[in-house]
């Protein structure tokens, strides 16, 4: 879709139309699930975020800026949503670390079952073992191709923070790398 059927779409789901939303829905989800499945280590939480996603959506259009690029604005809604539920999780953490219920048997499962977890690719295996940080920079720089300045743009921080982030997680993804069987020999993607 260009830009102006964007703003029709997205004019009409302000004004209430539910096919409208339905339409911008259909259209952007795979992107958002894949973005969020990117993000998020544990995906058991994949879904409730992106529904997070989408009412962030549905609130926040009075503050979307028709300029930008739609994208560029749905992509900041994802990011500023695992933002808020990455600070949910470390308060539920420290609540529950604080009491010292049963966390510790169900946290060593969780790891467990994330380490068993089939993937697609052994790349994408080793960027989900990077930190937050730096799984955000790598994904919105090669997944979703933005340039430095958007990736500071869209996630809060300077430019030269970008850049150092990118410079530490290609170096922690080479290191990786060299001990996985698909880093014997020749590079991947660059890398």
């Amino acid at each position: 879709m260009d830009k102006t059927e964007w703003q029709e779409w997205l004019e009409r789901m302000v004004a209430g139309d539910q096919k409208a939303f339905q339409h911008i829905y259909e259209a952007t989800s795979k992107d958002v699930y894949r973005t969020v499945s990117f993000l998020v280590v544990d995906q058991h939480d994949v879904d409730d975020i992106v529904n997070g996603v989408y009412i962030r959506m549905w609130k926040s259009f009075a503050k979307y800026d028709p300029s930008r690029p739609f994208s560029f604005w749905l992509h900041s809604l994802i990011v500023h949503e695992i933002q808020d539920w990455r600070r949910k999780l470390w308060r539920r953490f420290r609540i529950l670390e604080k009491s010292k219920e049963f966390w510790q048997d169900q946290f060593h499962r969780t790891d467990e079952e994330v380490l068993h977890m089939e993937t697609r690719s052994e790349l994408l295996e080793l960027v989900k073992t990077l930190s937050y940080k730096h799984r955000e920079v790598i994904i919105m720089r090669y997944f979703h191709e933005y340039s430095l300045e958007e990736i500071a743009l869209l996630v809060g921080i300077p430019v030269g923070t970008v850049k150092s982030r990118l410079h530490t997680a290609h170096r922690q993804l080479r290191k990786e790398m060299e001990k996985s069987p698909i880093g014997e020999g020749d590079k991947v993607n660059g890398f």
